[in-house]
């Protein structure tokens, strides 16, 4: 999780650093005078050559530690701008779309057929403004929320059920599209973590799975539980994530490839969503590729409930 940092730390640090330089400075001038009048006090020197090394040291760990914040800060930066691109993508498609559904409806009579068909579109276009507002509602909450100390108990069966549901209908896939494997046992998994919360990471997941193995997704869903844990697999047939973009992926605003290239819909916020969730409840969550070496295979662990 990346919580919003405040700007105390770096200016303290620059605070430090000034008063070091200015250490410094003061002591060159002090070694310079005593060798100007001939001073031979060796405790003098050794003395002053400890401490500006000692500052000198600690100059260097903060120009260091500033480079660091620099770098963070710059690709933050790119984040964000990626993620304005993205919203602004999200927000104008479709209300360009109801703009012109509305205009064609009251500019002349249409027949009852095609005024179904323009309510239908723009019903589609307002479920997505929604969910996008869901999406951002969902990410600021997580961020300014704490774990909770006594975590409720969700069977994990109906939410995936639920998750699937609202997938195979946003998308208009088959609903042979998303398999489950679990077998009789997965009707009693159990885990601690709130109901919403749980939601919202599988509906990510899946919503992730098929969206980037369109038009023919195939995605497969398996729990399990060892040693206390409950383990889901969500797997798909899609192009994949590199092996070194897999912990980037994670981050905030984060979407792999260019904003202006991509077709797929999206924030940056899924995954980011999702293992901020799942570290409030304890639990991990990995990438890895497909069984056969192709797609991508996510991997939740989260602490089982009795």
């Amino acid at each position: 999780m990346e919580p919003r940092r405040s700007l105390g730390w770096p200016i303290l640090l620059g605070v430090v650093l000034i008063a070091s330089i200015i250490a410094l400075t003061v002591g060159w001038v002090l070694v310079s005078i005593a060798a100007a009048l001939g001073s031979t006090n060796a405790a003098f020197y050794w003395a002053i050559l400890a401490v500006g090394v000692a500052l000198l040291v600690v100059v260097l760990a903060g120009v260091i530690v500033y480079l660091a914040l620099t770098i963070k800060a710059i690709a933050l930066s790119q984040r964000q701008s990626n993620f304005i691109d993205s919203v602004t993508h999200e927000l104008k498609s479709p209300l360009a779309s109801l703009q012109l559904s509305l205009q064609t409806i009251t500019r002349r009579p249409l027949p009852p057929d095609q005024q179904a068909d323009f309510h239908r579109f723009m019903l589609r276009d307002v479920e997505r403004l929604d969910r996008l507002i869901d999406h951002l509602l969902d990410a600021a909450k997580t961020l300014h929320r704490r774990p909770a100390a006594d975590a409720a108990v969700t069977e994990v069966l109906p939410v995936l059920r639920q998750a699937c549901a609202g997938v195979v209908q946003r998308y208009g896939v088959p609903a042979e599209s998303i398999c489950f494997e679990g077998g009789a046992a997965a009707e009693s998994l159990r885990v601690r973590g709130r109901s919403a919360d749980v939601e919202i990471v599988f509906r990510n997941l899946l919503d992730n799975a098929v969206k980037y193995a369109l038009p023919e997704p195939r995605v497969r869903v398996s729990a399990t539980v060892q040693r206390g844990r409950v383990t889901v697999n969500v797997a798909d047939n899609g192009p994949g994530i590199p092996a070194g973009q897999r912990q980037r992926a994670f981050r905030r605003f984060v979407r792999l490839g260019s904003e202006l290239e991509r077709s797929t819909q999206g924030t940056g916020l899924g995954l980011f969503l999702v293992r901020s969730l799942v570290r409030q409840m304890r639990g991990s969550v990995s990438v890895h590729s497909g069984a056969d070496g192709t797609g991508t295979l996510v991997a939740v662990d989260l602490p089982a409930a009795p």
